[in-house]
């Protein structure tokens, strides 16, 4: 593992010298408000894949992978999918060999998703929920790796973009009462009108993390053009095997590293 400031110029060109390949993973959740977007997302959606693009084009690495987000679209509802929308057009504008990912709502180990909905059932038995049937197809973060793992020397990706998403549809209500479920927990959800729910969604946005995020995106709602088409290109596992790892997403342990070897063996990983 190499620590250093990509949004350097010269110790982005540094760290890609002899690269075969470059993957960018680099993301945020939050920032200040702006026309499109405010100027972290600017920073870390545009800005920086159309370095990576450039330094990469500078010293010939000619593989690169971008993590966008379903929904990315510079005229979309939230500030985040908007500069997800300009950051893949830098992509495809490059000249590089391209593949860009799509992908829906992530869970894992150690996420301040579920992990998030099973904190509110702990501590509330009357959960008001915005948004409540948005609906979400959650794919599993170890699959995520493997679609990107598996198209990096594939010639047929370049120029492709593929959106990863899980076997299952669920509403964001049903996410809760999962994740509740999970962990014994039974709370009731209250379906808000969507005056109140707005008005909920605009507080859990200033939320760090995760919970800000998934407020967008409930409002946004992965709707069914976007689900069709990432039913085509998801990632195949038995749903089966998707409750496992939603399960292990919210066991608990002593440490985080006890918690992420429990999850690999039910994951069977």
């Amino acid at each position: 593992m190499i620590e250093t400031d990509v949004h350097d110029p010269a110790q982005l060109a540094a760290f890609i010298d002899q690269a075969d390949a470059v993957i960018d993973l680099v993301g945020i959740l939050q920032g200040s408000r702006g026309d499109p977007y405010g100027p972290e997302f600017a920073k870390a959606h545009v800005e920086l894949p159309r370095m990576i693009a450039a330094a990469c084009e500078a010293k010939g690495v000619r593989r690169l992978l971008l993590m966008s987000a379903i929904g990315a679209d510079p005229h979309g509802p939230s500030m985040y999918l908007r500069s997800r929308g300009d950051g893949e057009k830098a992509i495809r504008d490059s000249g590089l060999d391209w593949t860009l990912f799509r992908s829906s709502v992530v869970f894992g180990p150690e996420d301040n998703l579920l992990n998030q909905f099973a904190f509110l059932e702990r501590l509330f038995p009357v959960i008001p929920l915005a948004c409540a049937d948005a609906q979400f197809q959650p794919v599993f973060v170890g699959d995520v790796a493997k679609g990107i793992v598996n198209v990096l020397d594939l010639d047929a990706a370049i120029g492709q973009t593929y959106e990863l998403a899980g076997p299952h549809v669920y509403t964001l209500a049903e996410l809760v009462r999962f994740a509740g479920a999970t962990i014994g927990k039974h709370a009731h959800i209250v379906k808000l009108p969507d005056s109140l729910g707005r008005l909920q969604a605009m507080t859990m946005e200033m939320a760090p993390g995760e919970t800000a995020h998934f407020a967008r995106q409930s409002r946004f709602d992965e709707n069914a053009e976007h689900r069709q088409r990432a039913a085509r290109a998801r990632t195949r596992h038995r749903r089966s095997g998707e409750r496992r790892n939603h399960r292990a997403a919210l066991s608990q342990g002593a440490s985080p590293r006890s918690r992420f070897s429990a999850f690999c063996a039910t994951a069977h990983r």
